[in-house]
């Protein structure tokens, strides 16, 4: 008797476990409030406030990267090309993920933080290398961890590129760091709200 309702907790550990899992991976319902975002997501909030320890920067920048990049979703990829509408070419890149990340940057980053495995579709690990590439932009061109429009134009078209001033034969580009920019201030004034209630949440037993 002791061995079959150990056997069906097991089960119902592991059944829970499943489905929060697969809930931390899906889209979050509300990706244009930031404190809904973290509310769904207890532990994306610890996750980046961890990354912002080791890298320095706030919460509302890489967020409104991310949510520019991929719309927070854990498997997104450039869309595919087509040949005359109909021949599928490709994709323009290897691009994945949360953070959009090109393999090579991805690269770049595992030599940087060690001896890790991150993961481009985990948001722990995306939310890091947005604010370690954050931290190279900073090192790099001086440009603001709290500059949402300047990080941007670094992270779409790198340090060497934004340093060229490549962006600026780009004007579609420039608007698109405007909306970051504008987002990221939204975030900001959202979090002044949420603030507070998201340092009490916890990440989860299960984590």
């Amino acid at each position: 008797m002791f061995y079959i309702k150990a056997t069906r907790l097991t089960v119902a550990v592991l059944c829970g476990l499943l489905l929060s899992a697969c809930a931390h991976r899906s889209k979050p319902q509300n990706i244009d409030d930031v404190c809904a975002i973290f509310r769904e997501n207890p532990r994306w909030y610890h996750e980046i406030k961890d990354s912002i320890d080791r890298w320095g920067g706030p919460i509302h920048v890489p967020m409104s990267i991310i949510y520019q990049e991929s719309a927070f979703r854990a498997g997104a990829k450039p869309k595919m090309q087509f040949f005359l509408g109909v021949i599928p070419t490709g994709r323009p890149s290897d691009a994945y993920g949360y953070a959009q990340a090109l393999k090579s940057t991805w690269r770049e980053y595992q030599t940087a933080v060690g001896s890790r495995s991150p993961d481009r579709d985990d948001f722990g690990d995306a939310v890091d290398f947005v604010l370690w590439y954050m931290d190279v932009s900073y090192k790099r061109n001086a440009v603001s961890k709290w500059d949402a429009y300047g990080q941007y134009l670094n992270y779409h078209e790198g340090q060497g590129g934004y340093s060229r001033g490549t962006h600026l034969k780009k004007p579609w580009l420039i608007n698109t760091a405007k909306r970051v920019d504008a987002r990221a201030k939204r975030f900001a004034t959202q979090l002044g709200q949420c603030r507070a209630e998201l340092e009490t949440m916890k990440r989860g037993w299960f984590w």
